[in-house]
């Protein structure tokens, strides 16, 4: 299939996958009584609608729900002042419900009716509301071109715009309060290079901004999250540039704030007149494998621009990432294995040269153990003063956590719901007798400065029933490596004979600790799961204990081999 065009191609597949599911469906035609059964009995089981955790932006709450018997979600919307007084309705997608005498969701976007428009599949890759909430900007995935087109809709009609409708499009950014918008197209080899500004509403044509001829350079925007600037980013392998454009009047031009050598991640945000600048550029020529902080005053009058560090230098902390709100800067912190969430207020002292973190009195939010990784939610509200999160952890399924930074408050939005008594039941020891239940998973954290929570129960946590455990151990060229294993308490056996597992992974590879349900009911059967993770090695191990185990247990070294790893004298699980 590598000589037939993309086109060719994507037919050529679809034809296989026909054939495929009509062998399928002869092959499984005496199993269809089996089949509905357990439909039913996994049906029974879920809830009839999925929905996302509500997002707050402004004065409306958004997020998607999955109706009944529908493949793709629909985009939603309620105020949130009158929250309770809104309805999901399948029919129609606005208005008043007379029967139970509430309002009814404005529904946005319906990707079934998206499917229709795009030969039966709906793919979203952006999506972006205006910050007047009038129009949403998005992109779908045209198959039988195999690019990506924009469509703009007015919320407040359910019609769609009639420009900008662009194809090959890979990003796109709000200006001029929702009146402008900012998108880049690509060119045949799917490199993005030019960036449109479409006036809503007008039906003057859409101005060219910028075209990058070099075929080595590619462009990115996005808005800064005040919406006070739009930022376009040029890079290479070679170089990388920031500009900057006025939101405000999006055809005055762009002006040139940062610049360096070689391929760098840089993004910039904007609070009450500085720049901020998250980046691992190279420092005085010398590349680094971590972020940090810089800012600029916006009116910054010197050539090259001067950008001064926020943070000291610190090789023992880690900055994974940064976000900002009108009255706070939170960040993302790593200490060894250990992360942390912490707030500092803003704006920031005036003060010549970078400072200590614990100089600005950080607030660290309350945690549960064995964070293993925090990624920030969409926090669309510059002005809210509460920040979404995904906690994740090898002996918790993933908690989406609202933090409230005023009142340190916390709450639990969203968590797989397999927890408590059926759980503790099913992979615990715990009797249902024993189990007594939280009544609210909405927290005060009453927290201690830089003292992490400990409450499994708080956390919807099973670390009771399942360990997690660190280790450095040295590779076979010295190189030290971090070990994290994660087994069932009730398999682990004391002073046994040292266990053998098997390595399998990849060099370089960036592995997923999180909480895996499937991996869970492994560990329960006295599987161990373990990841090693280091500059040279990374390996995931999930693989039972063999019976052919070593039968020296006088060495106490905790040794990793090529392809093996060797446990002498710690713990056995049996298989």
């Amino acid at each position: 299939m590598s000589s037939l065009s993309d086109k060719v191609a994507m037919r050529h597949m679809d034809v296989y996958m026909e054939q495929e599911e009509k062998y399928t469906e002869a092959v499984m035609s005496g199993t269809e009584r089996l089949q509905s059964k357990l439909q039913s009995e996994m049906a029974s089981r879920l809830a009839f609608e999925l929905s996302t955790p509500p997002l707050r932006w402004g004065p409306w709450l958004y997020y998607r729900r999955i109706e009944e018997g529908k493949q793709y979600p629909v985009l939603c919307r309620r105020l949130a002042s009158l929250n309770e007084e809104f309805i999901s309705h399948k029919s129609p997608s606005a208005g008043f419900d007379f029967t139970s005498g509430k309002r009814i969701e404005q529904k946005l976007l319906d990707y079934n009716l998206e499917a229709e428009r795009f030969g039966g599949y709906a793919y979203e890759e952006l999506s972006e509301v205006s910050p007047d909430h009038r129009f949403l900007a998005y992109t779908m995935y045209d198959k039988d071109n195999d690019y990506f087109k924009l469509s703009v809709r007015n919320l407040n009609s359910g019609s769609l715009c009639s420009k900008p409708q662009a194809e090959r499009v890979s990003n796109l950014a709000w200006a001029k309060d929702g009146q402008a918008l900012l998108y880049v197209l690509t060119d045949n080899n799917k490199r993005p290079y030019r960036i449109y500004c479409s006036m809503i509403g007008s039906t003057d044509e859409d101005v060219l901004l910028l075209e990058e001829s070099d075929d080595n350079v590619h462009v990115n925007i996005r808005h800064t999250k005040d919406f006070r600037f739009v930022t376009v980013n040029t890079f290479s392998i070679t170089s990388s540039k920031v500009f900057v454009i006025n939101a405000a009047d999006p055809l005055s031009g762009m002006t040139l704030v940062w610049e360096c050598e070689g391929l760098s991640h840089c993004i910039v945000e904007h609070h009450q007149g500085c720049l901020y600048l998250f980046t691992d550029a190279a420092k005085q020529g010398q590349s680094v494998d971590y972020h940090y902080l810089l800012r600029s005053p916006v009116d910054a009058s010197s050539s090259p621009r001067k950008w001064e560090n926020v943070f000291s230098d610190d090789q023992d902390l880690i900055i994974e990432d940064v976000d900002f709100s009108d009255t706070h800067l939170v960040l993302i912190t790593r200490e060894g294995r250990k992360f942390r969430i912490c707030s500092i207020s803003l704006p920031l002292p005036v003060r010549k040269g970078a400072v200590h973190l614990k100089e600005l009195n950080p607030y660290f939010l309350p945690l549960p153990e064995h964070v293993s990784q925090i990624s920030p939610g969409p926090n669309y509200d510059y002005y809210s003063s509460t920040m979404r999160f995904t906690i994740s952890s090898p002996v918790m399924p993933d908690a989406v956590v609202d933090y409230d930074l005023l009142n340190r408050k916390w709450n639990i939005i969203q968590q797989q719901n397999f927890l408590h008594e059926r759980t503790r039941i099913l992979y615990g020891t715990a009797s249902a007798a024993s189990i007594v239940e939280s009544n609210s998973n909405s927290k005060n954290s009453n927290y201690k400065n830089n003292v992490l929570v400990d409450d499994h129960h708080m956390w919807n946590e099973l670390s009771e029933f399942y360990a997690c455990e660190y280790y450095d151990v040295f590779s076979y060229d010295g190189v030290v490596v971090p070990l994290t294993i994660v087994y069932s308490r009730k398999n682990k056996k004391e002073n046994q004979h040292p266990g053998l597992l098997h390595v399998h992974g990849a060099y370089g590879e960036l592995l997923d600790k999180r909480w895996r349900r499937v991996e869970v009911v492994g560990v329960k059967s006295g599987i161990m799961m373990a990841d090693v993770q280091g500059s040279r090695i990374l390996f995931k191990i999930i693989s039972p204990v063999r019976n052919s185990l070593l039968r020296k247990g006088s060495s106490k070294i905790t040794s990793l081999l090529v392809g093996d790893i060797v446990l002498v004298d710690f713990w056995l699980l049996q298989p």
